[in-house]
């Protein structure tokens, strides 16, 4: 089965005849009932990350949740269409990118599912190439960037925002980690499918973000966006052949997946 995670403003993804389940997990209760229905012949499950009604800022949401139901439900393989802001005007709104590395710079959200037994997992290129290439490959759609995660929710400073540009760093983002690695941990292939909002703090002299204007754009675009994700589902094989996400071979862990 294939997931897909929502950002922000985007709360539904199929109509009312998608079947709605429930689950609690370990972690407590995911942001919202997980639905499910059917794309290009595949078995989906949506998940809005912030919630029906955005219910959850990006340092409260319960990803730990959120991942383990997924996973749970038999999700293996999943696009988490985002909102973020860039770092460089050769990305203005609207520009729909697939990042391929990421930058963590949160802290105190709980990011591990294994507080002992030793459980170390590889991250250098912590998105699911097979994922990466379904979405990249599309027209339009821009391949590679950097990711830098903040904290929230709060936006950055303009002194923030130029330190990030100057690291290399394209885009930036509130909700991109811990999602990504806790994908890593369950073994399940993850690609995020970012939507540019707006031009960050530093990229442009008097220019600043407002939450107004990044809901807006997002908006704006959200009808285009979804078909995009129909069409990056579309292009994933019926069965999943990527083994760059099993990141437990060779590792006795301390408990069962689900």
């Amino acid at each position: 089965m294939l997931g897909v995670i929502g950002g922000s403003g985007f709360y539904t993804f199929f109509g009312p005849d998608a079947r709605t389940i429930n689950l609690d997990t370990p972690y407590g209760a995911p942001s919202a009932a997980i639905t499910v229905g059917s794309v290009a012949g595949h078995d989906v499950a949506f998940l809005p990350r912030h919630g029906l009604n955005h219910e959850f800022s990006p340092h409260t949401v319960p990803y730990r949740a959120n991942m383990w139901a997924l996973r749970a439900l038999g999700v293996r393989r999943i696009f988490a269409p985002c909102a973020v802001g860039s770092l460089t005007p050769a990305l203005g709104p609207g520009a729909i990118v697939v990042p391929d590395q990421l930058v963590d710079r949160t802290s105190g959200r709980a990011d591990t599912y294994f507080d002992s037994g030793g459980i170390h997992v590889g991250f250098a290129d912590p998105y699911c190439p097979t994922l990466r290439a379904a979405a990249s490959e599309l027209p339009s759609v821009i391949d590679g960037g950097t990711m830098v995660v903040i904290q929230g929710p709060r936006f950055s400073t303009r002194a923030e925002s130029q330190w990030w540009a100057t690291q290399g760093f394209a885009l930036v983002n509130m909700t991109g980690y811990p999602e990504s690695v806790l994908a890593r941990e369950l073994e399940m292939c993850y690609a995020a499918i970012a939507l540019v909002t707006d031009l960050d703090a530093g990229v442009e002299a008097g220019a600043g973000v407002r939450a107004v204007d990044v809901f807006a754009e997002f908006e704006r675009n959200i009808a285009g966006f979804k078909q995009l994700v129909h069409e990056a589902i579309a292009g994933v094989a019926p069965e999943r052949t990527c083994t760059h996400c099993l990141a437990h071979e060779g590792v006795t862990l301390p408990f069962e997946l689900p």
